[in-house]
């Protein structure tokens, strides 16, 4: 069998090679002539999966190794056959950490506070939910609006959009991109909708792009009343809008999902994923040794520090999201090398914070976030 794969999702090298042919391709340089004789794709989100690259080819099967799955057109799969699958949650805990990250950096440089300030989640799968978690550690006010979950459950736990776009202070998107339909989530979020927000509240996306719309964001933020936003993904990528990201607080180049960890669990859950189909040979797959953090060890002296200082100091050491931000902000227009050659990012568990001077609250607290304390 034939496989064609996007040569930037890792770890994958060498695994499927003694049942298969693998060409590796750039994806977003993917073309119907490369794929005629496939029988499947390992994609990520660059790779557009629609009539126009699949029509005649042989492919049968596709497997993103992305929580996102807007770039496979769904309805031409299954009226032609063609089975397809994503990776749900595979890096929810990466996300976690990227908000953590943005949160605490916001509240260190502005001076507040943010137990007691109200977070407003909008999408609360598998990644709004452990950011819905992470907030409940910082102490936060927790407002939840996910449509789809709301008349399932019946829960009174979720909140109307309008009443969480008034009344928090941090707004954080976590919904898949859904262009029509009951759902639908394009342009969400749009000049009307953000002057819905209270004066001084922050906006973060690390959904899609195309949820918020850039000429409304532009705008709003021009004016002053929005208190700032952290944008990690972008309408028309790698486009980006250089003016929309001059008003930014934070602004990265969609790799709020890109710990080592979480493109560990997206390739490991597409490898399986093909193998069940076609029957191979391999059950269970996962990557053999992830890549240590270069300082695996966080020593933490909180004599005198507040809880959320301890804490910014154990996240940032984990992920320093400036650093992402001025790379972007330097180079914009290598916003897909970024993302390509990602650097080595791991996740909570990876590290072991030795804290001294502090409370068992706080050390319960970066416990609770997936620290190893000691």
């Amino acid at each position: 069998m034939k496989i064609v794969a996007d040569d930037k999702i890792p770890f994958l090298k060498g695994v499927l090679e003694p049942y298969a042919e693998v060409l590796y391709l750039p994806g977003g340089k993917i073309t119907r002539k490369d794929i005629s004789d496939a029988d499947a794709l390992l994609v990520r989100t660059r790779t557009k999966c629609t009539e126009e690259l699949l029509g005649g080819t042989r492919v049968s099967f596709i497997a993103t190794a992305t929580i996102g799955f807007d770039h496979i057109d769904t309805r031409f799969c299954k009226k032609n056959g063609i089975a397809w699958t994503n990776a749900p949650g595979c890096n929810s805990s990466s996300v976690q950490q990227y908000v953590a990250a943005a949160l605490l950096k916001m509240a260190s440089e502005f001076r507040f506070s943010l137990k007691g300030k109200t977070i407003g989640i909008i999408g609360v799968g598998n990644v709004g939910s452990k950011v819905e978690k992470l907030a409940g550690i910082l102490g936060m006010n927790i407002l939840l609006n996910d449509p789809p979950r709301a008349r399932k459950e019946n829960d009174a736990k979720f909140t109307d959009l309008r009443t969480v776009l008034g009344e928090s202070d941090i707004i954080t998107l976590h919904v898949p991109l859904n262009v029509v339909g009951r759902d639908a989530t394009w342009h969400l979020i749009s000049e009307k909708s953000l002057k819905k927000m209270k004066k001084g509240a922050w906006i973060i996306n690390s959904s899609r792009g195309e949820v918020a719309d850039t000429a409304g964001l532009y705008k709003v933020l021009s004016s002053g009343k929005p208190g700032g936003a952290v944008l990690d993904v972008w309408e028309n990528e790698p486009d980006i809008d250089l003016e929309l990201m001059s008003k930014t607080f934070i602004a990265t180049p969609h790799i709020a999902g890109y710990s080592t960890d979480g493109k560990a669990n997206g390739t490991s859950m597409a490898v399986n994923a093909l193998c069940r189909h076609f029957s191979l040979p391999i059950t269970e797959w996962y990557p053999e040794d992830l890549p240590f953090p270069g300082q695996p060890e966080i020593k933490i002296d909180g004599t005198g520090k507040s809880d959320e200082e301890i804490l910014h100091l154990a996240v940032n050491h984990s992920y320093n999201i400036d650093e992402d931000n001025i790379n972007l902000r330097f180079a914009p227009s290598d916003f897909e090398r970024q993302r390509g050659e990602y650097r080595v990012r791991r996740e909570f568990p990876a590290y072991t914070v030795k804290l001294s001077g502090a409370s068992e609250k706080v050390s319960g607290m970066l416990d609770s976030l997936g620290f190893n304390v000691v």
